[in-house]
């Protein structure tokens, strides 16, 4: 089961003051090259892994998807999701990735933001993707780059919350990593690169693009608080089709 850490009250709160939490997909930097990745939404069925407060969900709705299923473990999340992002053609549910099930060939995309990182088992994931996308249907997703996840190694994190953030290290041990954020310990897996892409090809995927995560200029001119994204790649992302 993946850890339910969204659900807890001071971790929630302090999410809830993110960038990304307060102005949705515009205040994600890495969203401008995630969108470059999505098909025409006109007529799709779509499933978000890890909606969180549903701003894809609304956005593929505004885009023209026929139907979305926004996925969550947090209880939380979805009651915001279906608050601030409500629609008769999104449906939001409860379900725990980690054991994810869905109908055979039923969606024409599924995407997901910064939740792939959570999941120990990426390729049973990865293989129960590819059974519910039609022929034709891709996949396109984020997740924490395994370059910046390496600069945090579980040795590193000290009782206070400090941690050595550079350079990296331990980079080919994968495997479980905690790190503490927003005041709680979370737990995360850490997997290289090839791992990553190697586990989508097992699961019959084929790879269309993969962009690694680095603030334009005029995002950094923005919001100086990017500039230090310059030195390593923060978000890893890959488009896959069926």
């Amino acid at each position: 089961m993946v850890q339910n850490i969204y659900d807890e009250p001071v971790f929630f709160e302090g999410y809830g003051r993110l960038n990304r939490s307060v102005h949705g997909l515009a205040g994600a930097p890495e969203w401008p090259a995630l969108r470059s990745m999505l098909p025409d939404m006109r007529g799709l069925r779509v499933v978000d892994l890890g909606c969180g407060y549903g701003w894809f969900c609304r956005w593929a709705r505004e885009n023209g998807a026929g139907e979305v299923l926004g996925l969550d473990i947090s209880e939380k999340m979805l009651d915001r999701a279906r608050a601030e992002n409500g629609d008769p053609a999104i449906a939001y549910r409860r379900a725990d990735l980690a054991e994810l099930s869905l109908p055979k060939e039923a969606y024409d995309l599924v995407y997901s933001s910064l939740a792939f990182h959570y999941i120990e088992d990426a390729e049973r994931l990865y293989r129960t993707i590819h059974g519910t996308l039609v022929p034709g249907g891709r996949l396109v997703f984020s997740t924490e780059h395994p370059i910046y996840m390496a600069s945090v190694h579980p040795s590193w994190v000290t009782k206070g919350g400090g941690s050595r953030a550079w350079p990296v290290d331990h980079y080919s041990v994968e495997g479980r990593r905690t790190t503490h954020w927003l005041g709680a310990d979370v737990v995360k897996y850490h997997r290289t690169m090839a791992t990553t892409v190697n586990l989508l090809i097992r699961a019959g995927f084929r790879i269309l693009h993969i962009e690694e995560f680095s603030p334009t200029a005029a995002q950094i001119a923005a919001d100086a608080t990017l500039a230090e994204e310059t030195d390593r790649p923060m978000f890893l992302m890959i488009a896959a089709g069926k």
